[in-house]
Parts: structure tokens; C-alpha cells; sequence
């Protein structure tokens, strides 16, 4: 089923949904049981799973010489989304990335996601490799979310890479975006931001999730300016629990976010990790019903495979 029809069907009730990382190469299909069975009980209408490029290592040549070789360290996202799917009987949602994967290799799992009667994707940019300063595509790969983003709306409108293939049955994803209350860090600007989150609307997405943010108001004005933009899809907030006194520095060096005062004070005073954890929860369960008081579609949880702080949250709240 579509988002956009769980979201209807819930008639305002707030959902709970969460998101997924591959486990490392060599991990088994367990690892991935063991992150979703806590969270099942709150009845997740669909669970996303994320897709991560490739990177490059450096090995030494008998030589002494340095070979570079890429690889992908958190492969099988179309895969777990089967395995979701068959054991759990929710749906699956994949990301899809421009980095590290070809305009053909993208039609591929699109068709692959199609036969296995996948309803929704999300679709994104990607972030840049490790060595990398800023994003570089895959070479005959998608620069922009907006080009992977038509490439979807041509795949449901039955266009192909090669005009030369007839298209005997469309494809109909429910097709998601991204969203950054406080602004994605490459854009100039709040209104340039707002610019291209229209124009994805406009081609064809259905549905906005969120960066994770901690000041509720950011998120607040974020939804109504989208809505004095003219962008009225649902707009899912994406939300973590402090973990550890690291996210303090980690979070808003990677997500380029802000942590407010009070939350990072309290972690500050935390004389031990578990306080540090306590600290997390309890302040993510009053975001929560703060967010469901606004009328949030869904609470959707990025767990990092992780799922005891989310469950406390889930069981304070739902």
C-alpha cells in the first residue's frame, strides 16, 4: 500500500514507522530481525531501509604500491525489503541514491522493486564518499535528486532508458523526498531550499520525510511554509534519541543541525552513559507528543539498527 493511503486510512491518528540500516557485509539477515521484532508490537504501517554508495579502500601491492578499490560496505537493500515484506507483512520502503549506482542499474532495481510489489521509494541524492570533499555521481549516474526523481516518474509512466522497450505494465510507485527544516547545508538559502522542494513536488512527489531535528518550532515553521508555497504532501518528521554525550559534537557535524540549550546541557551534566541515554528518551517522548499535538501524519524513528530507545519512546507514547 501507497504512504499516502496508510496516512489516509489512519483518519489523523499519528502512525509509527522507522528506518533501517543494512547490516555490514558478513552480518546475517538475523541482525536485521533483531533491530525490527522489539518494534513490531506498535504496528508499523511500513519500514524503510536505507541505501548507502560505495567507498574506496587502499591496499598494498606486493609491489608497495597502493591499489585503490571500491567497495560497498552495507550491500542487499532490495533484498531486505523482500525479506521485510515476507516475514512482517509491512511494507517496505528503499532508498534510492544517485550515488553509486548507473542510470541502468537504477532502472534495474526499479524494475526488481516492482516485481517484488513495492508500493513506495524514497528518493535522494546520497551523500558524498568519505575521500570525497563534495558529491561526485557515479559515472552515466544521476547528479541531482531531481534527475533520479524523473527517472522514477518515467519508469511509472512507462518510459525506459532505451525508447525501443514497450512498456506492458507501469509501474506506480508512491515516490518520496526529503525535507530539511533547517535548511539542506549546500543550499544558499531557506528560499532556494524551498524552490527545489517545490519543484520535486511538482514533478511527482508524493510525500516529504524530514532531516532529524530537535527544536520542535523549526519543524512547525518548516510545514507551514511549505504550505504557503503550495507544497501539501505529507510531511513525515524524522526523529533520533541522543544516545551518547558523541552526538553532541556527531549529529550537528554530520546533519548540520542544532541541538537545543537545554538538551545539550543535560546530556553535558550525565555522569554516566545510561543517564546520557535517559536524558535522550525522555526529551524525544515530549518531542513526540508535542509532534503528535501538531498532527504529525507518522513518527518515523531512525533507529541505526538499534531499537531499545525507540521501543521506550513507542510505549510512552503510542
Amino acid at each position: 500500500m501507497k504512504i499516502t493511503d496508510h496516512i489516509k486510512n489512519a483518519k489523523g491518528k499519528t502512525l509509527f514507522s522507522f528506518e533501517l540500516l543494512p547490516p555490514v557485509k558478513g552480518q546475517s539477515i538475523q541482525w536485521i530481525f533483531d533491530a525490527i521484532d522489539p518494534l513490531m508490537e506498535f504496528k508499523p504501517p511500513f519500514i524503510d531501509v536505507t541505501s548507502l554508495r560505495e567507498d574506496y579502500i587502499y591496499k598494498q601491492k606486493e609491489n608497495g604500491l597502493l591499489e585503490k578499490v571500491s567497495y560497498r560496505k552495507r550491500p542487499g537493500t532490495i533484498a531486505i525489503c523482500a525479506a521485510i515484506i515476507n516475514k512482517y507483512k509491512v511494507d517496505a520502503v528503499p532508498h534510492l541514491i544517485c550515488g553509486g549506482f548507473t542510470k541502468e542499474e537504477t532502472e534495474n532495481a526499479l524494475i526488481d522493486l516492482q516485481f517484488l510489489g513495492i508500493d513506495n521509494v524514497l528518493v535522494l541524492r546520497g551523500d558524498a564518499r568519505k575521500a570525497d570533499a563534495n558529491f561526485v555521481p557515479t559515472n552515466n549516474g544521476h547528479n541531482y535528486a531531481t534527475d533520479l526523481l524523473q527517472h522514477v516518474v518515467d519508469h511509472n509512466a512507462g518510459k525506459f532508458l532505451h525508447e525501443d522497450i514497450e512498456c506492458e505494465d507501469k509501474s506506480d510507485f508512491c515516490i518520496g523526498v526529503a525535507g530539511y527544516p533547517e535548511k539542506h547545508f549546500e543550499s544558499p538559502n531557506l528560499k532556494t531550499d524551498f524552490k527545489y522542494l517545490k519543484q520535486k513536488v511538482d514533478m511527482g512527489a508524493e510525500f516529504i520525510v524530514t532531516q532529524m531535528f530537535f527544536d520542535n518550532q523549526k519543524y512547525f515553521d518548516f510545514v507551514n511554509k511549505c504550505r504557503e508555497n503550495g507544497i501539501n504532501v505529507p510531511i513525515i518528521p524524522g526523529l533520533k534519541p541522543i544516545s551518547s554525550i558523541k552526538q553532541l559534537v556527531a549529529l550537528p557535524k554530520i546533519f548540520h543541525i542544532d541541538l537545543p540549550e537545554d538538551l545539550s546541557e543535560a546530556v553535558q551534566d550525565c555522569k554516566t552513559l545510561q543517564a546520557v541515554k535517559q536524558v535522550g528518551t525522555e526529551f524525544m517522548i515530549k518531542q513526540c507528543k508535542e509532534l503528535m499535538d501538531f498532527g504529525v501524519p507518522v513518527l518515523h524513528f531512525y533507529t541505526m539498527g538499534k531499537p531499545d530507545q525507540t521501543k521506550q519512546i513507542a510505549e510512552a507514547i503510542f
